[in-house]
């Protein structure tokens, strides 16, 4: 078992930052990849970012050049910087962990973003 728990959302205006944090605990010792998704109010969740274990990072074109995400593989955490902070950013975002030793992945509770014109 993996719990994940995410913290750093918020209410910003646009073109504000906001960081998010997702820390993993519990049964970890796999290299693992972490994600952030995102879902919006009536919309289905998509992909916003992925960190791998051996650091190479992806991001949604939506948020390309806009987030950052990273780890602190010593406190099996990852972030997501996120700058230039639009309306259509406005969603709950979710991290989750994945890894081939496991076979399910590990969602977070999600956390809100929120960004008003």
């Amino acid at each position: 078992q993996v719990q994940l728990v995410e913290s750093g959302g918020g209410s910003v205006q646009a073109g504000g930052s906001l960081r998010l944090s997702c820390a993993a605990s519990g049964y970890i010792y796999c290299r693992y990849d972490m994600f952030w998704h995102r879902q919006a109010p009536g919309k289905e969740r998509e992909f916003v970012s992925r960190i791998t274990s051996d650091g190479n990072t992806h991001y949604a074109d939506s948020v390309k050049g806009r987030f950052t995400i990273s780890q602190d593989n010593a406190k099996n955490t990852v972030y997501l910087q996120m700058n230039d902070l639009k309306p259509e950013d406005t969603a709950m975002y979710y991290c989750m962990i994945g890894s081939l030793c496991w076979s399910e992945n590990y969602w977070g509770q999600g956390t809100q973003v929120t960004v008003s014109s």
